[in-house]
């Protein structure tokens, strides 16, 4: 057979009527085209809304951790305070003056909550590091499709 006279069968469906008659080879391969775009497309789409569930997550935990860091920030600043105060009640047998027992007291204050932030701050850079922000699930199908379009082509 010729090149030009290349055509696919008539399929015939379960029904008995046929679904499609004799196509050319360049009619299947623009419906061939068609359907990869039309699969690239539905990729893409589910890498938008994997990634836009992503986003989400995240603004929405941001937002509680900003309101969570608000009211910290409150009872950081009151606990300190008190802390400061109470340390320099107890060097009030100290040869300090009344102020260099309060700036000793906040110095002291200070510096246990810088270890503290320190500390925590590490530890959640940690757990950060650990999230992964590949869209596995996208990644997997397009794998899958080139494995696909690898067995047929």
């Amino acid at each position: 057979m010729a090149a030009s006279a290349v055509s696919a069968k008539s399929i015939v469906t379960t029904n008995g009527s046929q679904e499609r008659s004799d196509e050319s080879l360049p009619s299947l391969f623009s419906r061939l085209g068609d359907d990869v775009m039309q699969l690239f497309d539905t990729k893409m789409s589910l890498l938008k809304v994997e990634v836009k569930e992503d986003v989400d997550a995240f603004l929405r935990a941001s937002v509680g951790i900003a309101v969570a860091a608000m009211v910290a920030l409150l009872g950081f600043a009151l606990a300190s305070i008190a802390g400061a105060l109470g340390i320099s009640i107890l060097l009030a047998n100290t040869n300090l003056s009344q102020a260099g027992r309060y700036g000793l007291g906040f110095v002291i204050v200070g510096a246990v909550y810088l270890l503290v932030g320190t500390i925590v701050a590490l530890i959640m850079k940690g757990r950060l590091a650990k999230q992964s922000l590949v869209p596995n699930r996208t990644v997997d199908e397009f794998r899958k499709d080139k494995e696909w379009l690898k067995k047929e082509l």
